[in-house]
């Protein structure tokens, strides 16, 4: 740090040297010692061959590149004058990697200061006027055209840049002086008066480019695409930033004003070729700061430069290129203005503003269009910002329809009829790329869509690109749209992944409006009015309207909602169903209990059932419980988790009931005891674990929002729709593989025993697996996905009346249990001990079983290996 800041000094030191050996007089003008602080001076009125620059401060060589150049005079002496028409023709003043120049953040708190003048001779806009060197993406550079420009400051180091508007120079010479520093930021000057700063700058991805070298007439890249027509004089660099005093002072010695009232610097030197040739009749009037008041009062993107633009378009005719040169020019800096980093996220009113100027320019642009007596005369082009078509029809001319573009999805077209064609007519055409992207979240309340009042609380989003057409005079158009003629306007939808996911969630209902921008009240304003969606579909629209504008596809998402009577509807069925199926499974709880002892009772089947019936027990006493509760209090998202574990339980019971059917009469597998082991680590250990995983990870998302349950939002509910969907799934197919199985012995029945209720016990067999498989929560995903209020009722009374029909087909109507109710019952009417050692005759299910009078009833064997003993343990439940 001692070394670079003594190399500093050094240097310092031997450029004072060098300019106070260059005394010829005593100081004649105190601008002039402005000047001779400088640390790098090109008059460019000095050229070796014309083609050799020379720093006469800072003894820094630099070069002009091409041959289509001039020495003119200049507003100091003489001045280089740069033909860019005719090949590439640039000043080239050295590389200034590592410097101050090139890159601000070494600048120090002095800053820097950039100074020349320049006389612009541009027929035609061009984009890279001056540049300043970069290191990689630091530095600066001016852009300007014919409409207006900007100057520029980067550095890396932050991502910073700082950006002020400038107006673009007359044919006349002008003076351009900027400064820069860390705390003051970036201040611009035109002919010694300020006019434009941006003193904070912005966090930008715009880097600049990559290239050290310092140049004025191009752009500053090695390709050296774009030259600029016109004179250039004095070009001065300062390493810190110069006072509005010093600038002033400096501007004045620079056109020979005197300024003899002025306290002159301490500096008593000057260069001796700063000896001024005063040409003031040339000189730019002074910049009046009330033409900038719109600039200097707002930093941000509001102050767009192409505002003004229209004040600034010739009110001339237009030759064919020149219009097509200035409306790629201004399309130009509309995109300038676009990707501008300081665009605020609520840019609707900016980017609307933008949109009517680009309206009222082009409408200019082909008024003022040269003309042709017998033929139309058409301009058209594409550009960043839009696809345009200019066209000037003569008097009379027979336009049988028009359409614009005239390829492709997207167009506007109108009907011949609708042109009278009486006098000159212009049409104007645009076809906007990106603009529907920055309108979101649209307020309905700000918006003239009556449709979408209704709606208030759901925002609206432009939903395809903007598209535009101008006719004047106005074409004949039908009031009445469902008369002729009228506009047609197709647009494909532009839709992001999150509108497409809600497009295609049927629980929402999407509105289209086809709608336009309403500049009635001096700001653009969505509206329909006059215009109507004729037809289309989720991919494209078509719309009718009775006017010409900006139009473009609007879209409303609003998720579907019950009505009062139907969730009162839906309520009472759930309060109603699970309060009867609490009542029957408590029932058949008590049922299985008593008659434990009886052999065909104690088997693995109703040890399932059993389990089964006590987790939806608990489950839907706990969800009735629940409703008492507040959400995001302490009882409520306790009882989530107790809901969330029960009713995971049923899902596994559930899943245990279609592995244990599948094993009994499609596969046979495992012992008794193992798959006991088994079957209770599914039915109450896998819940546990996922209720464990998602408490753990995922606390905060139970009993918080709406209900005491599991959060919708950040996808807590998969803990407990994924096992559910996992569940339903595998049951389907041990439904379907049972199903089959017992079709095919019914119709073996059939050929045997010509029994023909084959198809009506396939129907038995199915309707008393469901409640015990939990198929029926299948109308729950219907429901959901679709919306659809037959499912939703459907849902509600299958689920909450599955206890009821799980005591209804597995304990009132089952064979066994009542056979088993029937002796439990002869057993206990038995009072004395003599009656009770009399043999009882056995029921049914003994007999089946294949026992006889007199032998005690042996226990049923359920895991007997035949195919048909599985097949008749499994029918015996229908």
């Amino acid at each position: 740090m001692e070394v670079s800041l003594r190399i500093h000094l050094f240097t310092a030191f031997i450029s004072c040297i060098k300019v106070y050996a260059q005394v010829v007089q005593p100081v004649k003008h105190p601008g002039l010692q402005v000047l001779a602080t400088a640390s790098h001076y090109w008059p460019l009125d000095a050229v070796d061959g014309i083609h050799e620059l020379w720093d006469q401060i800072g003894n820094r060589p630099g070069y002009v590149n091409g041959s289509n150049i001039n020495i003119v005079e200049g507003m100091v002496n003489k001045g280089i004058f740069l033909n860019g028409d005719n090949g590439g023709t640039f000043l080239h003043f050295g590389n200034y990697q590592n410097s101050c120049i090139s890159d601000p953040t070494l600048c120090g708190p002095d800053g820097i200061t950039f100074s020349f003048f320049w006389k612009n001779h541009e027929a035609e806009s061009r984009f890279a006027v001056a540049s300043g060197g970069k290191v990689i993406s630091n530095g600066f550079s001016v852009y300007t055209n014919t409409f207006g420009g900007y100057v520029e400051f980067y550095t890396r180091g932050n991502n910073h840049r700082w950006k002020a508007n400038i107006r673009v120079p007359a044919p006349y010479w002008t003076h351009i002086l900027f400064t820069w520093k860390k705390v003051d930021g970036l201040k611009v000057y035109i002919n010694g008066t300020f006019v434009a700063d941006d003193q904070t700058g912005s966090v930008s991805e715009n880097y600049g480019d990559p290239y050290p070298d310092l140049v004025i007439g191009t752009g500053n890249d090695k390709a050296y695409g774009h030259y600029v027509t016109g004179a250039f004089d004095e070009f001065v660099i300062w390493e810190r930033a110069l006072s509005p005093t010093e600038i002033l002072l400096y501007y004045n010695a620079a056109i020979g004003q005197d300024m003899a009232s002025t306290t002159a610097p301490t500096v008593s030197r000057e260069p001796t070729l700063t000896t001024p040739t005063v040409r003031a009749i040339e000189v730019s009037p002074p910049v009046v700061s009330s033409q900038f008041e719109e600039v200097q009062s707002s930093k941000g993107p509001e102050s767009i430069p192409v505002l003004g633009f229209l004040k600034a378009l010739p009110n001339r005719t237009l030759p064919h290129n020149t219009a097509s040169n200035l409306t790629q020019a201004f399309l130009k800096s509309v995109e300038e203005v676009l990707s501008s980093p300081g665009l605020p996220e609520q840019s609707t009113p900016v980017v609307s503003g933008l949109i009517e100027t680009v309206d009222r320019v082009m409408e200019h642009m082909v008024t003022n269009l040269e003309p042709s007596p017998n033929s139309l005369v058409s301009l058209g082009g594409t550009s960043f910002v839009a696809d345009y078509s200019l066209m000037k029809f003569p008097q009379n001319y027979n336009l049988t329809h028009y359409r614009f573009p005239t390829q492709g999805k997207n167009y506007i077209s109108v009907p011949g009829e609708a042109f009278t064609m009486q006098c000159q007519t212009t049409i104007v055409g645009l076809f906007y790329h990106n603009m529907h992207s920055y309108y979101k979240e649209i307020s309905p309340v700000k918006t003239r869509i009556h449709e979408a009042d209704d709606y208030k609380d759901h925002k609206i989003e432009v939903a395809s690109c903007l598209i535009s057409l101008k006719v004047e005079p106005l074409p004949a158009l039908s009031v009445n749209l469902s008369g002729a003629p009228l506009i047609k306007i197709v647009l494909t939808h532009v839709l992001s992944k999150e509108q497409q996911d809600q497009v295609l969630n049927q629980s929402n209902k999407v509105f289209l409006y086809c709608a336009f921008l309403d500049y009635s009240s001096k700001e653009g304003v969505w509206s329909n009015q006059g215009c109507v969606r004729s037809h289309g579909n989720m991919s494209y629209s078509v719309c009718l309207c009775n006017h010409l504008t900006n139009f473009a596809i609007l879209m409303q998402v609003v998720p579907l909602k019950l009505t009062s009577s139907h969730r009162v509807a839906l309520s009472t069925i759930g309060y109603v169903g699970c309060s009867i199926s609490i009542f029957c499974l408590a029932i058949t709880l008590v049922t299985f209990a008593v008659l434990s002892s009886v052999s065909t009772i104690r088997n693995q089947r109703y040890h399932i059932h059993a389990n089964l019936s006590f987790a939806i027990l608990v489950a839907e006493i706990l969800l009735l419980i629940s409703a008492s509760f507040d959400p995001g209090t302490l009882p409520c998202k306790v009882m989530a988790i107790l809901l969330h574990f029960f009713f995971l339980s049923a899902f596994a019971w559930m899943l245990v009931e279609g592995l244990h059917l599948y094993s009994m009469v499609i596969k046979v597998f495992g012992s008794e005891g193992s798959k006991h082991f088994y079957y209770y680590g599914i039915g109450w250990g896998s819940p546990l674990v996922i209720c464990v995983v998602s408490m753990t990870s995922a606390l905060d998302s139970y009993g918080e929002v709406d209900n005491c349950w599991l959060s919708l939002k950040n996808g807590a509910i998969w803990a407990f729709v994924a096992p559910a969907l996992f569940v339903i799934v595998v049951n389907i197919g041990i439904l379907v593989s049972v199903t089959r199985i017992i079709s095919r012995i019914s119709g073996e029945n059939y050929k045997v025993h010509g029994d023909a209720n084959a198809v009506k016990l396939t129907a038995k067999a199915v309707a008393v697996l469901l409640p015990i498989l939990g198929i029926s929560w299948i109308f729950g995903v219907l429901a959901v996905n679709t919306h659809s209020l037959p499912f939703l009722y459907i849902f509600a009374i299958f689920n909450s009346l599955q206890g009821f029909f799980v005591f209804l087909f597995h304990c009132l109507l089952n064979s066994e249990v009542r056979a088993a109710f029937k002796h439990k019952t002869k057993v206990w009417s038995l009072t004395s001990s003599s009656i009770r050692n009399i043999n009882v005759k056995p029921f049914n299910s003994d007999i089946m079983n294949g026992n006889k009078d007199g032998v005690t009833p042996t226990k049923m064997n359920t895991w007997d290996k035949s195919t048909n003993s599985a097949n008749r343990i499994d029918l015996s439940a229908v």
